[in-house]
């Protein structure tokens, strides 16, 4: 089991900046990756949408909404990720979640799979 623990959200005005802080534990040494999706109330339909990830190897991806903007970096024991927002923008509201790829072995089939744990999630609100 991994535990996700979100934090680091609150309400900006439209251009400012927020850093969001998340926090793995339990069977950390199994994490491949670990990541931000967020939710946007009635835009959405209640679905994530991805927003970035970083890999065990240091890359990253981005949504491109979030490219050039936002920032995914983690801290060297790689259980411990932030996401620093710049320019924010009103349609950037929504609860952020963060997420931490868990890879195992499933035995019945004899191969590999990953698994998401995800947090509570955390608000952000950009005002206009």
């Amino acid at each position: 089991q991994v535990r996700v623990v979100e934090s680091g959200g609150g309400q900006v005005q439209s251009g400012g900046s927020l850093r969001l802080t998340c926090v793995a534990s339990g069977m950390t040494d199994s994490i491949v990756r670990m990541g931000w999706a967020r939710q946007i109330p009635g835009k959405t339909r209640g679905q994530r949408e991805f927003v970035a990830t970083i890999h065990l190897n240091g890359s990253a991806n981005y949504a491109d909404f979030v490219r050039d903007r936002f920032t995914i970096t983690r801290e060297k024991g790689q259980t411990t990720i932030f996401l620093q927002m710049s320019s924010l923008r009103p349609d950037d509201t929504a609860v952020y979640y963060c997420n931490a790829g868990h890879r195992y072995y499933d035995g019945p089939t004899n191969r590999e799979r990953e698994h998401d744990y995800w947090g509570q999630g955390t608000q952000v609100t950009v005002a206009s």
